[in-house]
C-alpha cells in the first residue's frame, strides 16, 4: 500500500541541499515542491538575502516547517560532511570525470543507496550562475536534466521539484539493511583529501603554478569518485603516515 505524505516525513529520504540561493522566494518554492513529494529535510547555505527571509516564509505557504526547520551553513562541505553520498544538480560538466545520471536514474540509484543505510543527499545551485565546479567536485555523481538545449535554463524550485517526484515515483520507502559495509560521511573523506592535498602540496606536485587549479580540481574528483568506507578511510590514512616516514624508523 502507498504511504501518505503524512507518513512519508518519518522515513529515510535524500536531504536537499541549496547553495547560495538568491532569492526567498525561491527557497519557498523549493520548499512546497520538496513537501509536494514527502520530502522535509532542508539544508542551505549562504543565502543571498540572510536568513530568516520572510519572502521565502510568504512563498512556502504550507511548507513554512521545513523553512523553520532547515539548517543554515556557511560553507557546502559542512553543509554534507556527515553525508556518504552526494549529487550534485548541474548542467556544466565539462571537466569534471563523473557518472551523468537523469533524475529518474540518480533517484533510483538514491532509494537503493538509503536502503543499504547511506545518508544521500542532493546540491543545487544559485540560480543565476547555477554550482560551482569548485562544489560540483565535493559530490559523488552529476544529475542532469534533459532539457531543450536551445532553453536549458531552469528555475531552482523546477528543478527541486523534478527530482522530488522522481523520488516519490520510485515506489515504497526504503529501510535500512543494517548487514551492508557502510560509505564514509563526506567530512571524514575531505579530511582525507585535504591531507593528501597539504602533503603534496609539500612536495611540489601542483606544478606548474597556471595549471595547479585544475589539478587541484580533478585530486579532489578523483577521491569523491571512490565512495570510499569508513575502513578505506583508515587505510588511505594509514598509507599517508607510512609514505611519511623515514624507512630506518620504522625498521
Amino acid at each position: 500500500m502507498a504511504k501518505t505524505i503524512n507518513d512519508l516525513k518519518n522515513y529515510p529520504q535524500p536531504t536537499i541541499i541549496l547553495v547560495e540561493p538568491q532569492m526567498g522566494e525561491n527557497i519557498g518554492a523549493s520548499a512546497r515542491a520538496m513537501w509536494n513529494f514527502g520530502l522535509d529535510r532542508l539544508r542551505i547555505v549562504r543565502p543571498r538575502d540572510g536568513w530568516p527571509n520572510q519572502k521565502a516564509v510568504v512563498m512556502a505557504s504550507g511548507a513554512g516547517r521545513l523553512l523553520d526547520e532547515a539548517s543554515i551553513f556557511d560553507k557546502t562541505s559542512e553543509a554534507i560532511s556527515d553525508l556518504t553520498y552526494v549529487f550534485s544538480t548541474t548542467a556544466r560538466i565539462r571537466g569534471l570525470s563523473k557518472e551523468v545520471s537523469s533524475p529518474e536514474k540518480a533517484m533510483k540509484k538514491a532509494r537503493n543507496l538509503i536502503e543499504k543505510g547511506e545518508r544521500v543527499g542532493v546540491l543545487f545551485g544559485p540560480e543565476r550562475a547555477g554550482l560551482s565546479n569548485k562544489d560540483a567536485t565535493l559530490s559523488q555523481e552529476i544529475i542532469s536534466i534533459p532539457v531543450n538545449p536551445k532553453f536549458p535554463s531552469l528555475n531552482l524550485a523546477q528543478s527541486v521539484l523534478l527530482n522530488a517526484y522522481e523520488w516519490r515515483n520510485g515506489g515504497e520507502d526504503p529501510k535500512k539493511n543494517k548487514n551492508v559495509q557502510k560509505l564514509a560521511k563526506s567530512g571524514d573523506v575531505n579530511i582525507l583529501i585535504n591531507a593528501y592535498e597539504a602533503d603534496l602540496e609539500n612536495k611540489g606536485f601542483f606544478w606548474p603554478e597556471e595549471k595547479s587549479d585544475s589539478m587541484r580540481l580533478h585530486f579532489k574528483s578523483l577521491f569523491s569518485n571512490l565512495m570510499l568506507s569508513d575502513s578505506d578511510v583508515r587505510i588511505f590514512h594509514g598509507i599517508r603516515k607510512a609514505l611519511s616516514r623515514d624507512k630506518r624508523a620504522r625498521d
